[in-house]
């Protein structure tokens, strides 16, 4: 296991990550004053975003359902946890925005490499998450903390 985003489990057989990407920002607004620089003040944290990027070719890694079962989480509108594989804890992150390109179409114009890049923003203030599971339905829906 490479990383969990709540139940979905980014892997060799599932999806597999390339490129690990986390950016965090720091607020410091600042006051403008004659003769002087700026006055500036911490405020407090900003933005925590983590981009995945990679590809699946079910031909030898990954399905295409996997892409699609990423969509859907999106499409819930709902935080989940994202743990990596040696444990770390990350927080409560939401689906900002998945790109996918298709290339190397089969006749059928099926693609057989798809290139994903996948954008997640934390949400919560708080280290850990609540747990994910699915429901009889397909759909994403939290447990309770972890």
């Amino acid at each position: 296991m490479l990383m969990a985003l709540g139940q979905f489990v980014f892997g060799l057989d599932t999806l597999a990550y390339e490129e690990f990407k986390r950016s965090n920002t720091w607020r410091h607004p600042s006051t403008s004053r004659v003769g002087a620089r700026a006055a500036r003040q911490f405020v407090g944290v900003g933005d925590d975003t983590i981009s995945l990027s990679g590809w699946v070719s079910p031909e030898l890694c990954g399905t295409y359902a996997s892409v699609a079962e990423l969509r859907a989480m999106g499409d819930s509108g709902q935080a989940f946890a994202v743990v990596a594989g040696t444990g770390e804890v990350f927080g409560q992150y939401v689906i900002e925005s998945l790109n996918e390109t298709g290339t190397l179409h089969f006749p059928d114009g099926t693609p057989r490499r798809i290139v994903f890049d996948l954008q997640l923003t934390r949400v919560d203030d708080e280290a850990g998450g609540q747990q994910v599971d699915v429901d009889e339905t397909g759909q994403y829906v939290a447990t309770g903390e972890e």
